[in-house]
């Protein structure tokens, strides 16, 4: 699959109102009834059996605004030969309602290419609703409520360093698994473009987003409870999710790099924070910070340890807290 530049990404998420795809068809527009003839991306294809024992063709197709499923059942064995998972297609064919979901009954489907639909592969990958800019102000703000010498300097070298601030701006939470509940329902449904059945902030910008929502909360709960480490725990907001600017890749989708998918998050974050821990930076210091995003999805997530700090335990709150609601705001929970 073709991989996205940074220079292709900040333009798919900063110029998203200019491009050609913002006066085509969208998903988030499709409804039941509406002819189909537009440009997305295939991040779903499966040939499947009726009872009847004929073929059928299954694909998930997606932009910036969410997914939907689209069927063959016809020539599914020839479409199916005119396109890959993870290429930008064509389509044409018409949206029909299926179990209480939209869905596009397809007609025709091929491949194109991102020159020739005049489109980045970005513009097709969810995107915050957030302002980028507006969020990295927050950042570095609440950086700079930290005192601590050597957690400061911490923070200094990785807000410092271009390559981890620019994939800390694009990256996910999780990669997006079509539209706010089953697969297609981000058609019309009232989901929002770019929910996760699986993640929270499954889109780009979304690990920004989180990481200022748990920071700015830390903040607040250091008020009410006076005993917690103020600079240790704002520092572990700011940081524990720093291992997915490793965890993903991006192209027409967003998908799970190879050390994303064989070490994880929390272990290249923990490399992240040894790559730029300055010499003021105490051991121990060091090591409770360590022990806080190690444990910052529980017990249950490393391996047995145990909570050793109060500090280790409101960041795993907190983290939960911010997950959970955005999650049934995706998904249209509440």
């Amino acid at each position: 699959m073709p991989l996205v530049s940074e220079a292709e990404m900040e333009r798919g998420m900063g110029r998203a109102a200019q491009d050609p795809l913002a006066a085509a068809q969208t998903v988030a527009t499709l409804r039941v009834g509406q002819e189909v003839d537009g440009v997305f991306a295939c991040s779903r294809k499966e040939r499947q059996m009726t009872k009847a024992g004929s073929p059928y063709l299954t694909v998930e197709l997606r932009d910036r605004t969410g997914a939907i499923l689209a069927r063959a059942f016809r020539d599914a064995d020839l479409l199916a030969g005119r396109f890959e998972r993870g290429e930008l297609v064509r389509v044409r064919g018409r949206v029909e309602s299926f179990r209480e979901q939209p869905q596009i009954e397809l007609q025709a489907i091929a491949r194109v290419d991102a020159q020739e639909a005049q489109a980045d592969l970005a513009s097709f990958l969810p995107v915050a609703r957030r302002d980028l800019e507006e969020l990295e102000g927050f950042l570095e703000h609440l950086a700079r409520e930290v005192y601590d010498p050597g957690l400061r300097g911490l923070l200094e070298r990785m807000l410092g360093d271009k390559e981890l601030r620019r994939e800390l701006r694009r990256a996910p939470c999780a990669v997006p698994r079509g539209g706010s509940g089953p697969a297609g329902a981000g058609a019309g449904a009232g989901g929002r473009g770019g929910g996760s059945g699986g993640g929270h902030h499954a889109y780009l910008g979304g690990l920004l987003e989180h990481t200022v929502a748990v920071a700015t909360m830390a903040l607040e709960l250091c008020t009410v409870h006076q005993r917690l480490d103020r600079d240790l725990l704002l520092t572990a907001a700011l940081v524990h999710d720093l291992g997915k600017t490793r965890e993903f890749t991006y192209g027409a989708e967003i998908e799970r790099s190879e050390e994303g998918r064989l070490l994880g998050h929390v272990e290249l974050g923990l490399r992240l924070l040894a790559l730029h821990a300055p010499p003021a930076l105490m051991p121990a210091r060091r090591l409770a910070l360590e022990h806080c995003v190690i444990l910052h999805h529980g017990p249950e997530g490393a391996s047995g340890q145990r909570f050793a700090s109060g500090e280790a335990i409101a960041l795993y709150r907190l983290n939960a807290l911010d997950a959970h609601l955005k999650s049934a705001f995706e998904h249209g929970l509440v």
